[in-house]
């Protein structure tokens, strides 16, 4: 099977079987979402989702939590991974949004990566699914999937995954094809003991029989 064949199977089997996709981790703006992300990595959407709730009725705009210094933030996202340096980004990334932003987060790549703790991973989530723009951004899920799945070549750095992977899915279906590779890669195609057996794309996959 061609390179594009494998796209195109993709594609048309997702949309077939999962039309609907989201995100897992609960929002409901842009600002709310940058904060979910960050406090997301190396960390389970459930976890977030339980810490959440409790952040933002502490803090509900951007302008609240640059008032907050790191210690004030940590006793709300201490279960999470790393909260310490998570804490302090936040305090960190607040004020500049505040400062440089007027309190708005921005919806540009080169802006939201001037933010503290924010990737570029980070970054393509907020363009994704709080302005959505076409936009994929690249997790441990994705790049073990899309690797796993020979959809990429020559492809050792989450970017240079991303790059392939918006150079070849149709611009329109970025965002849901994001959650197709992350969810079959968190449900499916786990780092450990892939679900061979129950997973849909074994006839696509370079690594079937492999792992």
């Amino acid at each position: 099977m061609t390179l594009p064949d494998k796209y195109r199977f993709i594609v048309s089997y997702f949309e077939e079987h999962q039309p609907d996709v989201a995100s897992e981790l609960q929002f409901q703006n842009a600002y709310q979402l940058l904060v979910a992300t960050m406090l997301a990595a190396q960390c389970t959407d459930k976890r977030v989702n339980i810490v959440t709730p409790a952040l933002f009725a502490a803090y509900p705009t951007p302008a609240d939590l640059s008032k907050a210094e790191a210690g004030d933030i940590l006793p709300y996202i201490s279960s999470v991974s790393y909260p310490n340096s998570k804490a302090d980004h936040l305090a960190k990334m607040s004020r500049t949004l505040v400062e440089r932003f007027g309190g708005e987060v921005p919806d540009t790549m080169e802006e939201l990566t001037q933010l503290a703790g924010v990737g570029r991973k980070t970054a393509n989530v907020v363009l994704a699914f709080a302005f959505h723009q076409a936009a994929m951004p690249v997790d441990t899920h994705v790049f073990r999937v899309a690797t796993r799945l020979g959809l990429v070549k020559n492809a050792p750095t989450p970017e240079a995954v991303e790059k392939q992977l918006v150079a070849h899915f149709p611009k329109a279906a970025l965002s849901k094809a994001h959650h197709w590779l992350l969810l079959h890669g968190r449900y499916i195609c786990t780092a450990r003991k892939p679900k061979c057996e129950e997973c849909p794309l074994t006839g696509i996959c370079k690594e079937y029989g492999k792992c």
